[in-house]
């Protein structure tokens, strides 16, 4: 029986399929390779899964009917992490067919597989604290109303929860989504916040720091949304305890911080100062995230243990290692 991770070739992506591999587990990642942001990125991380002999990669685009059954005939899937989606609050401005096609059908197409198969046991999915849209209560809890998105990437992830639910009604699939909160760390997206910051930082280049800095992020570390992730997928909805059986988790580190606090850790680390040029509140963005993560504890034990010295130590690390590498 193996674990099929969809987006292997991206950030979060990536680092599940190797811990599940790392844990002994036969993985099977699945990803279409877009061109959204350096493709050299992903196929440096999908060398490292790699070099488990547990590994199997298919590429195949979830957006395309039938696809996913295609690239995956005569494997034996028993639990899926459906991590593939087009990122991006902004780029949804941008793109927003893009989105149409890899979040929600895409996900339509996971969740058609998984009715269709056999002794399928557990299917985690990505959804985002981004669902939570401009709520001003805080922390973000599961229970809040997340009917108010404010972008089409919050829109299209709210939609996958929904269909989730649907087919977890209609079918009885065991479904776990999580909110995943600001995740950070090595191998990281690009067009992340953090990823352009340290580039310019260490380039000497000026960054871009909007509304004017009011800004405060619940940054996750990477190996704490991993272990979150593995304990959902260890732990599926009881059959009759749950109807339907379908969770919501947060995943956050319930800890905000300070987009200026962050940039000034950021430097420190670095060891340089960097000109700020401040701009408006970008469309699509929200003034805050923190999550509360009492549910994820209480069920699956998610306690994660990074605060943000550690992990910008560590993305630095890596970024300095890598960069140099090119």
């Amino acid at each position: 029986m193996a674990v099929l991770v969809t987006g292997a070739a991206g950030f979060i992506g990536m680092h599940v399929a190797e811990a599940l591999l790392r844990r002994g587990e036969e993985v099977v990642g699945l990803d279409n390779l877009n061109d959204y942001y350096d493709v050299s990125l992903k196929d440096d991380r999908l060398s490292l899964l790699r070099n488990h002999p547990g590994f199997s990669f298919v590429r195949a685009d979830l957006g395309e009917e039938g696809a996913l059954e295609a690239g995956l005939a005569g494997r034996v899937i028993d639990r899926v992490v459906h991590l593939a989606a087009q990122a991006g609050v902004r780029y949804s401005i941008q793109n927003p067919r893009s989105y149409a096609a890899s979040n929600l059908t895409g996900h339509l197409e996971v969740l058609e597989y998984c009715r269709h198969t056999a002794g399928l046991k557990h299917l985690v999915y990505a959804s985002s604290s981004s669902v939570y849209g401009g709520n001003k209560k805080v922390p973000f809890s599961e229970d809040d109303r997340v009917d108010a998105p404010v972008s089409l990437y919050a829109a299209t992830k709210k939609a996958d929860e929904l269909m989730s639910h649907t087919y977890a009604h209609l079918y009885g699939l065991p479904q776990t989504g999580l909110r995943f909160f600001t995740v950070y760390g090595p191998w990281g997206r690009p067009d992340m916040a953090y990823f352009s910051f340290t580039k310019n930082i260490m380039e000497g280049k000026p960054i871009r720091v909007f509304n004017h800095g009011k800004m405060r992020r619940d940054f996750t570390y990477i190996d704490d949304i991993v272990a979150g992730v593995l304990a959902a997928l260890d732990n599926p909805p009881e059959a009759g305890a749950e109807s339907p059986p379908h969770r919501v988790f947060n995943l956050g580190n319930n800890k905000p911080v300070a987009l200026m606090d962050f940039i000034t850790t950021l430097e420190g680390l670095i060891g340089k100062k960097s000109e700020w040029i401040y701009e408006p509140m970008q469309d699509g963005d929200v003034v805050e995230t923190y999550a509360d993560i009492e549910r994820a504890k209480a069920a699956l034990g998610y306690a994660p243990v990074t605060n943000i010295e550690e992990g910008l130590s560590r993305f630095v690390s890596w970024y300095t290692d890598y960069s140099s590498r090119e």
